[in-house]
């Protein structure tokens, strides 16, 4: 990786791809109408996050840069499991077990370590304030 990204990326839209490979430059309003580009070709890439966290940290903002690494981990989990993990992470919802279940799912089968991180995290904190 070089460290020449600069923001936003699209003003750089040729270094800039979609998880199949496909450049940003080369997707168009046509392509996607016609079919030639389908919607799966319409997501981010976790590399794209990436570069976007190096920006952030170049900027100062680390935060902002875990938040896009998070991002880039949870590309590969399934939109569906997604939606069932917030719904997990919610403290009326949640109960210590699941979420460790749901942390070492992450890990083991996502090889999402900050996500899984972060869900332990969560569940300390919500032991902490009673929330279980």
């Amino acid at each position: 990786m070089t460290d020449d990204i600069e923001y936003p990326l699209s003003d750089d839209p040729g270094r800039v791809e979609t998880p199949a490979g496909t450049k940003l430059s080369e997707i168009t309003l046509e392509k996607v109408v016609s079919g030639e580009i389908d919607g799966e070709e319409l997501v981010i890439a976790p590399e794209t996050l990436e570069k976007q966290a190096r920006v952030a940290e170049r900027a100062g903002r680390t935060q902002v840069a875990r938040n896009f690494r998070r991002a880039a981990e949870l590309t590969a989990v399934p939109d569906d499991r997604i939606l069932e993990i917030y719904n997990a992470l919610r403290p009326s919802g949640a109960d210590r077990e699941t979420l460790q279940a749901v942390a070492e799912e992450l890990e083991a089968e996502y090889d999402a370590p900050l996500n899984a991180e972060h869900v332990r995290e969560a569940a300390d904190v919500y032991e902490e304030r009673g929330l279980f």
